[in-house]
């Protein structure tokens, strides 16, 4: 049964429609509609309940070479209050799912995807062995918000007696929201500079409250689902299931630069260096359509006559003004300009393939 978040109540007063996603009751979208809430994120701000998402915490004297064991990144060039996305990998290197870990003075923090929860939970347990160190699913009594946009900062601003003007992107801080005791990070998944918060459960419609009414003068609105796969897809950042799956590795994801070969061994690094050296078959690319048609999710993509990739997201790209997808295709095809088909129901519509990132994070690097 799908459980519902402390704010169902709130999206409800607030005229949100309300769906089941990977087992939540979240709001897809509000009255205004999706696109309109994209431009306000894209503009102004925009407040996400994403309570859906999970947390471990890893804790022990072995947590840093565990670690570096576990994912792809090099755990050990992280500086104090840093945040880093990463991937978790299986021998074979496919992604068990991208993370975001976060070192902070007394503990390394993980937010992980909520269709992977338990899968991931049960992965990193499973690897302690050897290793003095313990791994927490600490999501019960986690909250999860994300203030997003180009205004994020001064609302935040006014809650908090953290100094963000001079936290940087990927940066974290153990502080306070409304007098909550929060992990503030200056991260996100949208494509704009913006924070995600972790608080007690118990504080989420208060922190909630006190977010809206101090984003008000500054345009803030709340934000759905819909809008927030848009805002991701816009910026190139991948969706589990997706652009990145068991099947999928990091090398052909485009995310070799999230895989640290120097570090030394972790989970998978064999099965991705042969991929490096050798080259993938397949890889992610972006494409616009040529002619009309939506592409979407699963949609083949064809190269004479035969179905030689498929679309993992498509949409029209609210900042764009196109429709826009990504989408795997043979190496061969993937050079900017290459001409395919995307099959749309009976119809083979022509697309080229285009750069990506479709919109260039405007992210504040200080």
């Amino acid at each position: 049964m799908a459980r519902k978040t402390e704010l169902y109540a709130r999206h409800e007063a607030l005229g949100g429609r309300m769906i089941d996603f990977a087992g939540w009751i979240l709001p897809v979208q509000y009255p205004t509609g999706p696109i309109e809430e994209h431009h306000t994120v894209r503009r102004a701000a925009g407040l996400f309940d994403i309570d859906h998402m999970a947390q471990l915490v890893v804790r022990g004297r072995d947590a840093l070479p565990y670690l570096q064991h576990m994912v792809t990144m090099d755990v050990g060039k992280m500086v104090m209050g840093e945040a880093h996305y990463s991937l978790v990998c299986y021998e074979d290197g496919g992604i068990v799912d991208d993370i975001f870990v976060y070192r902070m003075p007394d503990r390394y923090f993980i937010a992980i995807n909520a269709a992977n929860a338990e899968k991931d939970t049960r992965w990193f347990q499973a690897h302690t062995a050897g290793f003095e160190v313990s791994v927490e699913n600490v999501a019960e009594e986690t909250y999860m918000l994300a203030l997003q946009g180009p205004r994020a900062e001064a609302i935040l601003q006014a809650l908090t007696p953290a100094n963000l003007s001079q936290m940087p992107y990927h940066r974290a801080i153990d502080s306070t929201v409304a007098g909550v005791p929060t992990l503030i990070g200056r991260t996100g998944y949208t494509g704009e500079d913006g924070f995600e918060l972790f608080f007690p459960r118990e504080k989420a419609t208060l922190v909630w409250d006190r977010i809206m009414e101090a984003g008000a003068p500054h345009g803030l609105k709340p934000i759905g689902l819909a809008a927030r796969d848009s805002l991701r897809f816009e910026a190139k950042m991948p969706l589990y299931g997706q652009e990145i799956a068991a099947h999928i590795n990091p090398i052909q994801a485009g995310l070799g630069w999230a895989v640290a070969f120097g570090k030394g061994e972790f989970i998978g690094r064999d099965a991705l260096l042969k991929v490096k050296l050798e080259g993938p078959k397949s890889v992610l690319v972006g494409l616009e359509m040529v002619d009309r048609g939506v592409p979407r999710h699963g949609y083949p993509v064809v190269s004479a006559g035969q179905a030689v990739g498929e679309v993992t997201t498509g949409m029209f790209a609210p900042t764009l003004g196109r429709y826009l997808a990504l989408a795997y295709v043979p190496k061969e095809l993937a050079a900017l300009g290459a001409e395919v088909g995307v099959q749309i129901r009976n119809d083979v519509k022509r697309a080229k393939v285009v750069e990506t990132p479709f919109y260039v994070p405007a992210y504040r690097r200080k």
